[in-house]
């Protein structure tokens, strides 16, 4: 192993260490191991921006100024309460419709501003309600983490996924979609089964509820009229516009910056405010593990790698599995975004031997819905366990373990299924 090749590796397990750890923030240890395989010159500085994946940065920038606007207007809660009272008071219907609205607003924003949003009002009505919350928060994060695989923006490891292989937002929609929503309602079916015996109010106090929870008025959570209109307006037109981005030619990402740029012109917001929200230190975290990865990638290391799975895989079928199983119990274990950066450059070192097409979407599928798996297998989890944590509401890993792990299992099984069906099978 020659000495390149030997400190890009140091530096990645070491990058990995900590962010396993926690001894040091992930951005630090992602901006300290890029430094040294620059400082190195182990990825040169003029192949710089053919590793710094800018359309994954520019995307995630981009939507986090459109939500950091946005929720200033009330808009989200505004969304839960009308969600509550469509479901009149029952329990059942809460869980199915919240699980449901989680899913849709996660494949188009963060999977943690989702749940950021819409905790707080679930809690209040489970409380209105008079029903155990854990199961409803469960489905929550299970649905925030389902929803987030659906689509190109939905969870980073897609947004990573389609810029390194040139997959379209609807090409998302195609493969990933269905396969969310099947495993969505096989995910509440699941919880249901596991919480039955919770999931329900005093008949006493049936009546009572009901009422309490439809004289919740959505209108009162609208701080910003003005603001909330606009607000819409923009987030629509972005989202026909990732539907429209192929036949524009446009890439998601100058999509994603435009209506920024358009809502923060058009609202009048302070720019230094929408700024300050976004979340710097996710995009050099990003920044920094791109850079390591390269190192990996210029020293031939993934190469090396790549050659080594090729000796185990035979077939098409061999390789959706090994990646999707592979990809799910490491996803829950540590961060999906750097395992993600690892995996890609793998997959496309595949390419000479095998159809890469359907591997992307094993890839997809394992790093999205393994976060299922343990308590801090997803960013979700951890936000949703904090906030009902300091709510009074205990969630402990065990107690996640035991729901989630099944839930895993069962949903990659489903998923990885349709994808052989689709591309091998039929």
């Amino acid at each position: 192993m020659q000495t390149a090749e030997l400190i890009s590796l140091l530096v990645f397990v070491g990058v990995y260490v900590f962010i396993i750890s926690e001894k040091v923030h992930r951005t630090v240890a992602a901006m300290v191991g890029a430094s040294i395989v620059l400082f190195a010159n182990i990825v040169p500085w003029d192949k710089i921006a053919e590793y710094l994946d800018l359309s994954t940065i520019l995307l995630l920038a981009g939507m986090m100024v459109v939500v950091n606007i946005a929720r200033e207007s009330g808009l989200f809660e505004y969304i839960a309460i009308k969600t509550a009272k469509f479901s009149k008071g029952s329990p059942m219907k809460v869980l199915i419709l919240f699980s449901i609205v989680t899913a849709v607003v996660s494949a188009f924003l963060d999977n943690v501003t989702t749940v950021l949003l819409l905790t707080p009002m679930l809690i209040y009505i489970t409380r209105q309600m008079d029903v155990n919350p854990v199961p409803f928060l469960l489905a929550e994060v299970f649905a925030s983490n389902i929803g987030g695989t659906a689509t190109l923006i939905g969870d980073p490891p897609n947004i990573m996924i389609g810029s390194a292989a040139g997959l379209s937002f609807n090409e998302f929609i195609f493969n990933m979609a269905p396969i969310a929503f099947i495993d969505l309602f096989i995910t509440v079916g699941i919880i249901y089964l596991a919480f039955r015996g919770t999931i329900s109010t005093h008949k006493e106090r049936g009546e009572a509820i009901k009422r309490s929870i439809m004289s919740l008025d959505e209108k009162d959570a609208i701080r910003d009229k003005t603001l909330f209109r606009k607000s819409v307006i923009v987030i629509l037109a972005i989202v026909i516009g990732f539907f429209l981005h192929d036949a524009l030619n446009i890439k998601p990402a100058v999509i994603a910056l435009t209506g920024a740029s358009a809502l923060l012109l058009w609202s009048g917001a302070s720019p230094e405010y929408a700024l300050e929200k976004v979340e710097w230190a996710t995009l050099f975290f990003f920044g920094g593990l791109f850079i390591i990865v390269g190192a990996l990638v210029e020293t031939g290391f993934i190469d090396q790698v790549a050659d080594w799975m090729m000796t185990y895989i035979h077939s098409e079928t061999q390789a959706i599995l090994m990646i999707s199983w592979f990809s799910a119990f490491a996803s829950a274990i540590i961060d999906n975004i750097p395992f993600t950066a690892t995996m890609i450059p793998l997959i496309k070192a595949m390419g000479g031997s095998l159809n890469t097409y359907p591997l992307w979407w094993a890839l997809s599928l394992g790093a999205c819905l393994g976060g299922n798996g343990t308590a801090i297998g997803a960013s979700a989890n951890v936000v949703v366990i904090g906030m009902a944590y300091r709510e009074g509401i205990k969630i402990t890993f065990v107690d996640f373990l035991k729901i989630g792990f099944v839930i895993m299992v069962t949903t990659v099984a489903v998923g990885s299924a349709i994808i052989w069906l689709r591309y091998v099978g039929l």
